[in-house]
């Protein structure tokens, strides 16, 4: 793999990993059409680690209020209780399930596909019918809600339906308004992704090696800017704009998948 391949790809999980349109399909897509090999998954487990960083950096201050006050102050053991709870679904369905998610649906690019389409219709119809927000802050959402979060979570488990899409998807149905339920979901995203770094990093250890540092060093630091530069207008954007414009992009993509699929193309 060239460097520049390797910068290609960082820069698509780290834009695209925040976003409800599926990382993880965007990546395994564009590793075929780049020819891109990764034994052992190597490569997109370590990369996925700067995005994961570059949500930590941005938040780094709302952290640090957190981790100091969690003996002393009411309100940072909430938060952190809030989180752990939303946590818990995805790390036992990951840990009953991603065995078989990894070896059977990862290999199946129509499923990429549906999951495109089905995804990007229900965050449509989600944003039609979804009652008046009464949560407009992310850290104030009842802990209760936010194990309804954290059970679509779950749902992230298949490639293409988007971890991000499926928490804001159900932020909403919380009654979380546009930018909470996006929020939610990059605070969600620190304990998921960092928990599934980590089981997958034990996972492959066996494929580490030192010749692929490099080509690792470029997708990790271009995972970290891309994901540096995209949290932010995002937020912005759906206050503004709300999702239909990702929902619309999921369903034409997923067409678009389906037909390279049927055409011999992926």
């Amino acid at each position: 793999m060239t460097y520049l391949q390797a910068a290609i790809l960082g820069v698509i999980q780290g834009l695209t990993e925040f976003l409800p349109i599926s990382s993880t399909a965007h990546l395994l897509i564009g590793g075929q059409l780049l020819g891109h090999e990764d034994p052992g998954g190597v490569f997109t487990v370590m990369i996925q680690l700067g995005a994961i960083l570059a949500v930590i950096w941005l938040y780094r201050e709302r952290i640090l209020t957190v981790v100091r006050g969690l003996f002393s102050r009411p309100e940072a053991r909430r938060f952190a209780i809030m989180l752990f709870v939303a946590f818990l679904p995805a790390m036992l369905a990951g840990l009953l399930l991603g065995d078989f998610v990894s070896a059977v649906l990862y290999e199946s690019p129509i499923v990429f596909g549906w999951a495109f389409i089905i995804g990007g219709i229900v965050m449509l119809v989600v944003e039609r019918v979804v009652r008046t927000p009464t949560v407009r802050e992310a850290d104030q959402t009842p802990v209760s809600r936010a194990l309804g979060i954290g059970v679509f979570q779950t749902l992230a488990l298949i490639p293409g339906v988007s971890r991000s899409g499926a928490t804001i998807v159900g932020g909403l149905l919380m009654r979380l308004d546009r930018a909470a339920a996006a929020e939610f979901s990059f605070f969600l995203a620190m304990p998921t992704m960092v928990a599934a770094f980590v089981y997958k990093l034990w996972e492959v250890r066996d494929h580490l090696a030192p010749e692929r540092a490099g080509e690792i060093a470029v997708g990790f630091v271009m995972a970290f800017l891309a994901a540096l530069v995209v949290v932010r207008p995002f937020l912005r954007f759906v206050s503004r704009s709300g999702f239909a414009p990702f929902a619309w992009y999921r369903i034409v993509a997923g067409v678009l998948i389906l037909v390279a699929v049927g055409s011999g193309w992926l």
